[in-house]
């Protein structure tokens, strides 16, 4: 995009910002492949775009990513009994799978890619029916599906977690073509910036409790620290 077309193209927006009869006119937020935030008013379909993402009006391209990080916690907030009960019942790690809804759509449960992956966890059409997921923008089936999917990628790739989502962007078949994350940079980047979103998230402090006898009573003790004998008994959040 020119930079007369961006200074119109922002133009717009604020106009749109201060005219309430406008508010539902398309901003169009992308990123290419360098990840850089690409706007525009017109759906952006041209090669080195990664996705494009409807912004319902100008309030929503405040931030340098595209949604603010305000709006973007408020989205998350709203699908986290879902990703608890899904990563629960398939055994993946809740802080993997809202890395990956933020990376593959900002928690916009209305986002298509250029490639027609659709919703949350940006399903493919074909992998959408094939996990029954008759209503891809449908977040509860949304992120089911993609879950169910995650979990497949990871249990082929034995639960090595950056094989799995450089499968889940790139295609299993790359993944166990090259052996290794495919030399793909948008890929790579994938896989870098979903980790490093997981890594950034406080650990809780898992709890031990050993069991022992004082003078004839018995006495539980819990602790932080795993000692012989010690059972885990919950993990606390920070």
């Amino acid at each position: 995009m020119s930079l007369a077309n961006v200074r119109i193209l922002l133009g717009a927006v604020l106009l749109s910002a201060t005219v309430p009869a406008v508010a539902q006119a398309q901003i169009y937020a992308s990123r290419d492949s360098a990840g850089n935030l690409v706007l525009s008013d017109k759906p952006i379909n041209p090669t080195g775009i990664i996705k494009t993402y409807p912004v319902p009006n100008a309030t929503g391209v405040r931030a340098t990513r595209g949604i603010a990080s305000a709006q973007l916690s408020d989205h998350a907030a709203q699908y986290d009994g879902l990703i608890e009960e899904n990563a629960t019942a398939h055994g993946v790690s809740s802080h993997l799978v809202r890395a990956v809804i933020q990376q593959e759509s900002g928690f916009n449960a209305r986002a298509t890619s250029h490639k027609g992956a659709m919703g949350l966890m940006q399903l493919m059409p074909a992998t959408a029916a094939e996990l029954g997921v008759s209503d891809p923008y449908n977040p509860s089936e949304n992120i089911r599906g993609g879950v169910a999917y995650l979990k497949g990628l990871l249990v082929k790739f034995q639960q090595n977690v950056e094989l799995a989502l450089a499968a889940y962007n790139a295609g299993p078949t790359a993944v166990t073509r090259y052996g290794a994350i495919p030399p793909y940079r948008e890929t790579q980047n994938y896989v870098t910036r979903i980790t490093k979103a997981v890594d950034a998230v406080p650990k809780g402090k898992k709890i031990y409790k050993t069991t022992e006898f004082v003078n004839g009573r018995e006495v539980t003790r819990l602790s932080t620290v795993e000692t012989p004998g010690a059972v885990l008994v919950r993990t606390a959040k920070q």
